[in-house]
């Protein structure tokens, strides 16, 4: 059995959302040995292409490619295809394109991985980005608070066959009940106590996360942008460890 301060590195993904590849590499290097996972984006990605993320993955902690792919059912099973192959451990898709899309998006990962003798990556789906409050959610034409539209498509993607969901801190605890307590939740919106939101609208401490039921913190700007950057992800660690000795 892993010891909890393990158990809790593991669980924490950096977000390196910096402008160039140098910068992200130099940080990459500097946060791995405190998180289990480093996340890359859109904008390191069209930049960079998948060299990035290979070289991401040579650092030994795995890689969550945020590529929250969105498209016609083919074209995105053959995406995650492709994304599979660069080495990801995690990889999404938004829940809004249906169950058609999250399902090809399921079966071209998991064809892909198996294909090349990779371990299967979890495939997960996005459901309403943190950055969206009641009034962008309605302007989009979806019904309901944030929570009941995610709600909604976490229960959708589980139909689908996807692992496991994106979803901010205030739904963690209502998708558990409804999904259950292997289906996958990686959550952004986290900030330690006294950091700023930047542009997240609804966030979460780490300890309150794990408390209430998150597989995966991802936290961003309050460690990259830290004068420390180390210092601060060991910080989230021990409250997350502090927070998962308190979990039944």
């Amino acid at each position: 059995m892993k010891r909890t301060g393990e158990a809790a590195r593991e669980r924490l993904a950096v977000a390196l959302d910096l402008p160039d590849r140098a910068q992200l590499v130099a940080m990459a290097r500097r946060v791995a040995p405190e998180a289990g996972l480093l996340k890359l984006g859109l904008e390191a990605f069209v930049a960079e292409g998948p060299s990035l993320v290979r070289e991401i993955a040579g650092t030994g902690t795995g890689v969550f490619l945020d590529l929250k792919l969105h498209d016609i059912p083919n074209t995105v099973g053959r995406a995650a295809a492709a994304a599979v192959r660069t080495g990801a451990a995690i990889l999404n898709c938004h829940a809004a394109g249906g169950s058609e899309m999250m399902k090809a998006f399921g079966d071209g990962g998991r064809a892909a991985a198996a294909q090349a003798g990779l371990p299967a990556p979890k495939l997960v789906a996005v459901t309403i980005l943190t950055s969206l409050d009641a009034d962008a959610v309605h302007a989009v034409g979806l019904t309901g608070s944030p929570g009941e539209a995610a709600l909604r498509l976490a229960v959708l993607a589980q139909g689908a066959g996807l692992d496991g969901v994106v979803c901010s801190p205030d739904e963690i605890a209502a998708i558990r009940r409804e999904c259950g307590k292997d289906f996958f939740l990686v959550v952004p919106g986290v900030r330690p106590r006294g950091t700023a939101k930047g542009d997240q609208k609804r966030v979460a401490t780490p300890g309150d996360a794990i408390r209430a039921g998150a597989d995966i913190l991802v936290v961003g700007r309050p460690i990259t942008g830290a004068h420390d950057p180390a210092a601060a992800a060991r910080a989230i660690v021990a409250e997350m460890t502090s927070a998962l000795a308190n979990v039944p």
